[in-house]
C-alpha cells in the first residue's frame, strides 16, 4: 500500500495522526509528516485515517499484485 498526502489541501485537523499515529504525525503546529509506504499491519488504520480526513487530502493506492487478471467471457 502507498499513501500520499496532498499537503496543499491539508489544513491540519490531524484526524489522521489520531487514527494512525504510526503512519501520520504532526511536526510542530502546522507541518504533517507521514510514511508513504506503511506496512501491512497499519492497513486498516491508514484507510480509516484517509476516510476521516475532512478535506480528503489522503490518497491511498492499494497494490493488488497477486490478483489474477479477470477472465473475459466471449460475446
Amino acid at each position: 500500500m502507498k499513501d500520499v498526502v496532498d499537503l496543499s489541501r491539508c489544513v491540519g485537523h490531524a484526524q489522521c495522526a489520531f487514527l494512525a499515529p504510526e503512519a501520520f504525525r504532526r511536526h510542530g503546529e502546522e507541518a504533517l509528516m507521514y510514511d508513504p509506504n506503511p506496512d501491512d499491519a497499519r492497513h486498516h488504520q491508514v484507510l480509516r485515517a484517509a476516510a476521516a480526513c475532512p478535506v480528503q487530502a489522503i490518497l491511498v493506492d492499494e497494490l493488488q499484485a497477486q490478483h489474477a487478471p479477470a477472465e473475459v467471457s466471449p460475446p
